[in-house]
């Protein structure tokens, strides 16, 4: 195995172009354990931490630009705001050391259907922005999962930053494992209300081949808020409009048995979680909306 350590960004495309094959690594919290138990034995090792830009982040009017390899420690003391589903996500990655090594941009590299970030990833609606020698494209967040842990990236590409769009409305995460921390996901869910839009996106994990959308229960949650007028009005959601939500959350799954859990088990932790993240959210709503009048 060879050990390729770019000095700068375009070091590292020249790189990646001439050796498509290899591995690009920064906190390297995934490849390392799988080339340690010898699941994966690349050619070539790619090692990013030279490369200050992928540290970097802006925070812009309508989006946050989050560099590759932004630790979620980062995320979760300067962005809570801004990407507050992020940053609940980032609170359930492994320990305090993996979290100051960890970034979105090696869980999406990583791809795997279990990776924290990536049901907030899909419900506050992020692009991937792909770089090449070739030039740039932006992958949104819904074509970027292609299989299991395989991606859109071309062989040649990089992934430079993540762009995610600043929450308008409230957003939350859950997740289920055997344990609190150090624990791979026996299944999460994301869930962020857009108001200014009045839709609803969510991402599952860890319960189909790849990180998934309800996109069924959207669009039957947005459809319920608008006609009964929820949006304006901010009453409670009724147990009905959850429980149908819940339901056809849980019909989006495809999982899997496994040694972490059952298919059973995972379709049924999801539709508790949506229920759930739906009373949080819509609590979170009707809060800011009393705030907003009574100022």
């Amino acid at each position: 195995m060879d050990f390729l350590r770019p000095a700068g960004w375009e070091e590292a495309l020249a790189a990646k172009a001439a050796h498509p094959t290899a591995v690009p690594i920064a906190g390297g919290t995934d490849v390392m354990v799988e080339i340690n138990f010898d699941h994966r034995r690349p050619e070539y090792l790619m090692d990013l931490g030279r490369v200050a830009e992928l540290s970097e982040w802006e925070v812009g009017d309508r989006s946050v630009r989050l560099g590759a390899s932004v630790p979620y420690r980062k995320i979760m003391e300067y962005l809570r705001a801004e990407l507050p589903g992020l940053a609940l996500a980032a609170h359930t990655v492994a320990s305090p050391q993996i979290r100051n090594r960890g970034s979105v941009g090696g869980n999406l590299g990583t791809a795997s259907p279990a990776g924290d970030a990536h049901p907030a990833l899909l419900a506050a609606g992020a692009e991937v922005e792909a770089v090449s020698v070739r030039g740039t494209r932006m992958i949104p967040i819904d074509d970027f999962y292609t299989g299991v842990k395989r991606n859109a990236l071309a062989p040649d590409e990089l992934i430079r930053a993540v762009h995610v769009k600043k929450a308008d409305g409230p957003q939350q995460f859950s997740k289920v494992g055997t344990r609190n921390a150090m624990v791979i996901a026996v299944c999460a869910f994301g869930l962020a209300l857009h108001p200014e839009t009045r839709t609803v996106r969510t991402g599952i994990g860890s319960a189909a081949p790849t990180p998934v959308r309800a996109t069924a229960a959207e669009e039957f949650l947005a459809a319920a808020l608008e006609e009964g007028g929820f949006w304006d009005s901010g009453k409670t959601v009724t147990p009905a409009v959850a429980r149908r939500f819940a339901q056809l959350c849980a019909a989006a799954c495809n999982p899997i048995d496994d040694v972490r859990g059952t298919a059973a088990y995972r379709r049924h932790a999801v539709g508790v979680m949506a229920r759930r993240t739906l009373t949080w959210t819509w609590e979170s709503y009707r809060t800011a909306a009393r705030k907003g009048e009574a100022a």
